[in-house]
């Protein structure tokens, strides 16, 4: 155990707390506001955690499973229940929680042919942005920008980020993907 492991398994207990938060059905802007402020300090976490392992040489294939698994369940986690109280669309919220299980699915079929997969850039941006939205889907500000608000915005730019991001890794792994046997 390590300090970017630990700062990674703080941010699966952060999930259900999220969650929680979000579905408590008493006093939902200050339930929100907390929720947002979990929500912020678990996607930051991400950062730290990742930095610290690369800056102490601390990397394990632990912490990368973790790291990613986390990443992975803290967005659809998240998505989940800003669904049941009707702050995401369910389209951007499929295409973005499909997206993370594929992408998942691609690194088990990669490492199980042997090779490695690193982080894309996209995956950095599209991480980032998919925080950000679901950010602000928790504290939604009240006027709206044209027909959606701030974060129905921010949740289609991260759809668009999203689908690059799947794009990328299909096209760098296509040839381990698509090989027949």
């Amino acid at each position: 155990m390590n300090l970017p492991i630990a700062l990674t398994i703080g941010r699966i207990v952060a999930i259900p707390v999220v969650m929680g938060l979000i579905l408590l059905e008493d006093d939902l802007s200050h339930n929100f506001g907390i929720a947002a402020a979990v929500f912020t300090v678990a996607a930051l976490s991400d950062f730290v955690d990742g930095w610290l392992a690369r800056r102490w040489d601390q990397t394990s294939i632990l912490g990368a499973f973790l790291d990613l698994t986390a990443d992975k369940l803290l967005v659809t986690g998240t998505l989940a229940a800003l669904l049941v109280v009707d702050r995401v669309n369910i389209w951007p919220a499929f295409i973005i929680i499909g997206r993370e299980i594929s992408i998942m699915a691609i690194r088990g079929v990669v490492a199980n042919a042997g090779k490695m997969v690193p982080a894309s850039q996209w995956g950095k941006w599209k991480a980032t942005v998919q925080f950000v939205a679901i950010g602000l889907a928790i504290v939604r500000l009240e006027d709206k920008w044209g027909p959606l608000h701030l974060d129905e915005w921010a949740i289609w730019l991260a759809v668009a980020i999203t689908v690059i991001s799947a794009l990328d890794y299909v096209v760098r792994f296509r040839s381990v993907l698509f090989a027949s046997d």
